[in-house]
């Protein structure tokens, strides 16, 4: 069951820089890169266990204000780089929604620990007989 991310009602602050990408002359005159800001306490559709883990999955991209920082560069239009950043948003959003597997704990079977006792005596064997004969 995958919930979609709607991100109508959340605070989301862009401030559009200059961008060192792809744009020639244009990127030294026009903003056209978007830093994206958002809260975490204001992503009201998650629980407090995904909020702890987007705060992980962020990284680097969260500050000390507890914001996700996002930065979109990528295209030469400010429009699609403002379109790159929320999707990236939304994709963080819903990696966090989902649940970690809890790990089953599994036990090796007795006979997969007879075998290798065994092959290690072979190998054993092997290498001593490669040795030099006893002196009678």
């Amino acid at each position: 069951m995958r919930r979609t991310v709607n991100l109508d009602g959340i605070d989301i602050r862009e401030r559009f820089v200059l961008s060192a990408g792809p744009g020639g002359q244009n990127v030294n005159k026009v903003a056209t890169a978007v830093e994206l800001r958002v809260m975490i306490e204001s992503l009201t559709m998650l629980d407090d266990a995904a909020k702890a883990r987007i705060r992980r999955l962020a990284g680097s991209r969260l500050t000390q204000d507890d914001e996700v920082v996002i930065l979109a560069r990528r295209y030469r239009s400010q429009e699609r780089n403002r379109q790159d950043a929320r999707a990236r948003l939304v994709a963080l959003i819903e990696r966090a929604m989902q649940r970690e597997k809890t790990r089953k704990k599994t036990r090796k079977p007795a006979s997969a620990n007879r075998q290798r006792l065994e092959s290690k005596k072979r190998r054993g064997e092997k290498k001593r007989l490669r040795g030099k004969p006893p002196i009678d």
